[in-house]
């Protein structure tokens, strides 16, 4: 017998470390590759256009496979598909690493984005189905440390990989999966939680190939944004949209029927803040992912820094993202949705004065002053990221977690996927518009990156206003200070 939904699992919290080093480990391959591109086409000898698809193939392939190994995860057993899908992450991983030509380390690169994508669902997940209460929230703190944490820190240890290793170095920054997933493979075996599957049934194929198809078409023209795709395949976007509102009707159509949905349309209409948790998600990301490629362009061709000192000159906020989420999944069950407000307006201000600071200050000594307004928008990006995970799915009912866990990532991912194509194009435009202002091309990139932001700090002080709307409604008559309270709400 499998142990009841309302025991705690005994080894939890250990559980809790082997999913999140799992989950850094394929969240970290997103940005780590971008600092070793170079490289890697000299030692490939390929062209830039090819070299490009080791970012894009991964992450194109990662975002196509969240909600559908979610459901899998849901119908099938979390357990059984993390570390299946963990044991393909380190397989492809050396497989990337031991890659002799170009056309195979981007095969391999894709394999290793859909074990990354079938991973990244079941950490959510196991952490609805093995916590309750105010430990979920700070389970969700180290998951939100985790996903802010490891964006910020991939170009710091792939610069710091490629300084150690020599001119071979981009293979390490593959094979160093290896040993950490093999540890974290062999410690899931022992610790995560033997419980039974939510249930047995098919995936919905017709979903899963509408969104499917709607994703690829959005994320196509960005990841080809590089070599003109955008011009060439601007047909996709709308053709995206089309097929991914036919999405949404077929999954409103089985949930009619009885049926299983992919995505359960009720997680959107029904479950409380978790549509707001998307939209911001997604808006944030934009902003967030995009902003790290532009500083890596300004401190690398810009300033001259190496890929290491370019990454050094960054880590304020990924120091701030760690403790501003550490704490904030303390937080968030007494502040709510306030402690995102107030996180985004924090890592707005922090961000902003950073573009100022880079367009300003002499390029010897830009990074240093520029170092603790980063340190702040990291704080408040702590106090974004995984109170948002937290408030979007702790309504979730655990058997649809992962399913979830899949859609909300898949937001982040598409956002990502703007901000990453968005953010240089701007940069580059502007460098061609003022003969190669670098100054001038960080800080108005930067500060389009907190223009996205600010899209979503409006959909946080709608959810809070919200919140704290019903809790005014919700006050019972019968205390003593109800009145008082409803007048002031």
């Amino acid at each position: 017998m499998h142990r009841p939904d309302d025991r705690p699992d005994p080894n939890r919290w250990r559980a809790l470390w082997v999913t999140l080093v799992a989950g850094f480990m394929t969240l970290l391959d997103v940005t780590i590759v971008a600092v070793a591109l170079p490289s890697m086409q000299r030692g490939l000898h390929t062209s830039a256009a090819s070299v490009q698809w080791v970012v894009s193939g991964y992450a194109l392939a990662f975002a196509l496979t969240l909600v559908t190994a979610g459901r899998i995860g849901d119908t099938f057993g979390r357990r059984r598909v993390f570390l299946v899908a963990l044991a393909a992450f380190v397989v492809f991983s050396a497989a990337a690493g031991a890659a002799p030509g170009i056309e195979l380390l981007v095969v391999a690169r894709i394999a290793q984005g859909v074990a990354a994508g079938s991973l990244a669902p079941q950490n959510s997940a196991l952490i609805q189905q093995m916590f309750r209460g105010a430990e979920r929230g700070r389970a969700f703190g180290l998951f939100g440390a985790t996903v802010g944490v490891s964006s910020a820190v991939g170009p710091v240890v792939g610069g710091l990989i490629l300084a150690l290793a020599g001119p071979e170095g981009w293979r390490w920054i593959f094979y160093v999966n290896v040993p950490i997933g093999a540890l974290a493979l062999l410690l899931g075996f022992r610790l995560l939680p033997r419980v039974a599957p939510g249930g047995r049934g098919h995936l919905d194929p017709v979903g899963v190939m509408l969104l499917g198809a709607g994703i690829l078409a959005l994320m196509l023209p960005l990841v080809l944004a590089e070599g003109g795709g955008v011009g060439r395949v601007w047909w996709l976007f709308p053709t995206g949209l089309l097929v991914l509102f036919a999405f949404v009707r077929w999954e409103r159509r089985v949930a009619r029927r009885d049926g299983q949905p992919l995505l359960d349309p009720g997680l959107l209409t029904e479950t409380r803040g978790y549509a707001t948790g998307a939209g911001l998600a997604a808006l944030y990301f934009v902003g967030f992912s995009g902003v790290w490629l532009v500083f890596a362009l300004f401190f690398q061709n810009g300033l001259g820094f190496s890929p290491l000192m370019s990454g050094l000159a960054v880590t304020p906020f990924a120091v701030g993202s760690a403790t501003g989420a550490a704490v904030a999944g303390r937080l968030v069950d007494r502040l709510g949705r306030l402690l995102t407000v107030w996180g985004l307006v924090l890592v707005m201000l922090g961000l902003g004065t950073t573009a100022l600071v880079l367009w300003l200050a002499p390029s010897d000594r830009a990074a240093w002053i520029a170092a603790p307004a980063l340190l702040a928008g990291g704080l408040g990006s702590g106090c974004v990221i995984s109170p948002n995970i937290t408030m979007a799915l702790r309504d979730v009912p655990v058997r649809m977690a992962g399913a979830a866990g899949g859609a909300l990532q898949t937001g982040q991912r598409l956002g990502g996927a703007v901000g990453t194509a968005a953010l240089p194009g701007l940069f580059y435009l502007t460098l061609d518009a003022t003969h190669d202002d670098y100054h001038e091309a960080v800080a108005l990139s930067v500060g389009s990156g907190v223009a996205a932001m600010l899209c979503a700090l409006a959909v946080a002080v709608f959810d809070w206003r919200r919140d704290r709307s019903d809790r005014a409604g919700r006050c019972p008559p019968e205390t003593s200070h109800s009145h008082t309270h409803a007048g002031q709400g």
